[in-house]
């Protein structure tokens, strides 16, 4: 047993001779020492006894006890602790921690003895004059700290001191006359003061691991801790971690960390009583407190300032900007810089066991996950799942780091649009090669956008983020959806339409809020982010005529701003190029004209449709159907899959009459005439079908 124990254990001893004289003093003007029913009932004699001014005065009761021989040392109070950890006295700890005084310190012991001697809840229960409440009351205890509940001051320190404010004491009973009420000490107190710096179970689902990932320079942080800050809010950008960089700190300080997930906490049933308790372990233990996420209590400002202990060295991490009224004690603000590739390229080395720097024939994952916008905790977790995924193949592929970085995109927008999961190549596009070549574009912006506008600034000032935003503009049925799902599978994201029918509102400014919400949740998904038919939101600005007008300005004026200030990959498609603002087009990385398909290309459109899985009978004449109507590709693939199912019902084997019916049920849909010349010598086949 350690020294620090049988300190404890020696002072609790002297609570316990405390509480036998005690019970010594009682028996002797008990008129009823031998009532088996004693404390369940009050008679006459008893309250005779109670109202007799010449029997036992319980003010004076302290003074018969004497001056308690168990009080700690006053002026080690204000010292310091022992150096070892296993010798430190803890109740000192707890008292210079907590700002306790010499009265706090007794009443804290003796609500303990209770939880550790079963023995003296029978004891107290005697003297409470109740069998049934075992644990000491408040006049009870004052009694054994050699004062007495007529005290004002001892009063206020069981009402208002830290004991009760800092949640180590619980006065019970609320309902009771104030010298009845109990006392209580928490079980994680009562842990802590026995040895244990395990964290209150209460805590488990809102503190998260200190992971000891090596990434940025935490020089400044650890310094400004180590100068005795206070209060330090760290910014961080889209793929730096203040949480890495606050671990980093500790560490070179020798210092413990408590990191608690704001995300969790503003999700919890009671977020304010978790709060203090978050704020409690912190002091019990000396350990700074990092909280991550803190704009997740942004909107609960109550519970920030529980969290946010002045007397708790705190470290506050989060995304946006600091607020001052979330707490008393002004902040340090930090900004996190952004990863470098240098730096993720070390991290994904360290995570998946590669050798620095490569070799001939392994993979490269900056390469792999360049489109990806990681957090360097975010990247140890891909790799992790990486790993996980290649066990069951034997190697390790990029495809594996690229399933790994995609498993840490978020749910927030598939809530908001439509999630695509793309499955289609280059192979399957039929378009000219300056649509290609523009397409390619787009993948090429995208993985090398950090480079050349984060490390090479060359998009810089006015709050201008590092996205890649692109225009596809073309009749229905040219391929700008499926282009967009090419774009996505090249670069290994997902496809995300946006569903205009849940975000476009009737009432006057709730279509920014949908907007605002979709962005915000593309911010934390690597994904590709589609508006279809965006000319209807995207728009061009016209002159005020009345309200209705300066109001739709007003949209598309959010709209504008918004695309300059977005980080992901924003795909804009519109059958009406013309109606697209200008102020749009000036914004946008790439602009990409679709055209309707000349004879060849619908002839490779027609041949891919069909594919090769379905028979095909002998008549089939593709060059026929490419040469004579004139269809978009997703006409001629709406026309194939129609002609499949004719197919299906007949034999099972594609002909030239299920094609041709197909085409006049697609011109019916199109609403175009159905001309014999057009059909050519296949007009029979109409009759036919």
């Amino acid at each position: 047993m350690s020294t620090a124990t049988d300190r404890l254990l020696q002072r609790l001893l002297d609570v316990q001779d405390r509480v036998g004289l005690a019970v010594e003093l009682r028996r002797a003007g008990d008129p009823r020492p031998e009532d088996p029913f004693r404390g369940l009932y009050v008679d006459e004699p008893m309250v005779d006894h109670l109202l007799a001014r010449e029997g036992p005065d319980a003010a004076a009761l302290p003074d018969r006890l004497g001056e308690p021989a168990w009080l700690v040392d006053p002026g080690s109070l204000g010292g310091a602790g022992a150096s070892g950890p296993e010798e430190e006295d803890r109740v000192l700890r707890l008292a210079r921690a907590f700002a306790l005084t010499e009265l706090d310190v007794r009443l804290l012991l003796t609500a303990l003895i209770c939880e550790v001697d079963p023995r003296m809840e029978l004891l107290f229960g005697y003297l409470n004059d109740d069998v049934t409440r075992r644990r000491p009351t408040v006049a009870v205890a004052l009694t054994l700290c050699g004062t007495s509940v007529a005290n004002a001051a001892a009063r206020h320190r069981l009402e208002h001191g830290p004991l009760v404010a800092c949640a180590l004491l619980v006065v019970d009973d609320v309902e009771r006359p104030f010298p009845g009420r109990g006392l209580r000490l928490p079980d994680r107190v009562v842990d802590h003061l026995l040895g244990s710096d395990a964290p209150d179970a209460a805590l488990r689902d809102v503190l998260a691991p200190a992971e000891p990932i090596g990434w940025g320079d935490s020089s400044r942080l650890s310094s400004a801790l180590g100068a005795g800050v206070a209060l330090v809010h760290l910014r961080e950008s889209p793929t730096g971690s203040g949480r890495l960089l606050a671990v980093g700190a500790l560490e070179r300080l020798g210092r413990g960390g408590l990191v608690v997930d704001a995300h969790a906490l503003a999700a919890a049933e009671d977020p304010r009583a978790l709060a203090a308790l978050a704020a409690r372990e912190a002091r019990l233990r000396g350990d700074v407190l990092v909280v991550c996420d803190v704009d997740a209590l942004a909107g609960t400002p109550h519970v920030l300032r529980r969290l946010l202990d002045p007397a708790v060295q705190t470290v506050a991490v989060g995304t946006g900007t600091w607020d001052p009224a979330w707490s008393a004690t002004p902040a340090l603000q930090l900004a996190v810089p952004a990863s470098t590739a240098a730096e993720r390229s070390a991290l994904w080395e360290d995570a998946l066991e590669l050798p620095p720097g490569g070799r001939p024939g392994t993979i490269d994952p900056v390469a792999a996950t360049a489109p990806f916008r990681l957090r360097p905790e975010q990247v140890a977790r891909a790799a992790r799942t990486a790993r996980n995924l290649s066990r069951m193949e034997g190697r390790l592929t990029a495809d594996h780091v690229r399933r790994g970085a995609l498993g840490e995109n978020g749910t927030a927008l598939e809530r908001l649009a439509r999630r695509i999961e793309p499955s289609v190549g280059w192979d399957d596009l039929v378009l000219p090669p300056a649509v290609l070549g523009a397409l390619r574009e787009i993948a090429l912006r995208a993985r090398f956008r950090e480079q050349v506008l984060g490390d090479w600034r060359m998009r810089p000032g006015g709050g201008r983020g590092i996205g890649v935003a692109a225009l596809f503009a073309g009749d229905s049925g040219t391929g700008k959806t499926m282009s967009a799902e090419v774009v996505a599978h090249e670069l290994g994201l997902e496809l995300y339409v946006v569903d205009l029918a849940t975000v476009v509102d009737k009432y006057i400014g709730e279509t920014e809020k949908n907007l605002e919400r979709i962005f915000e949740g593309a911010a934390g998904v690597n994904a590709v982010l589609l508006f279809d038919e965006a000319d209807s939101i995207f728009g061009r600005r016209t002159e005020v005529r009345d309200s209705h007008d300066r109001y739709a300005n007003i949209e598309s004026a959010y709209l504008l701003q918004r695309m300059e200030s977005f980080d992901g990959l924003c795909i804009l498609a519109t059958n009406l190029r013309a109606n697209i603002d200008e102020a749009f087009t000036r914004r946008l990385d790439v602009l990409v004209d679709f055209p309707l398909p000349d004879a060849e290309q619908r002839l490779a459109l027609w041949d891919r449709s069909l594919g090769r899985a379905i028979p095909r009978a002998g008549d089939v004449d593709l060059e026929f159907c490419a040469e004579a109507f004139e269809m978009a590709g997703g006409a001629i693939r709406s026309a194939c899959v129609t002609a499949a199912y004719l197919a299906a019902a007949d034999g099972g084997v594609v002909s030239m009459t299920h094609l041709v019916s197909a085409v006049h049920r697609e011109y019916r849909k199109l609403g175009r005439l159905t001309l014999e010349h057009e059909f050519g010598r296949y007009w029979g086949l109409l009759d036919r079908a």
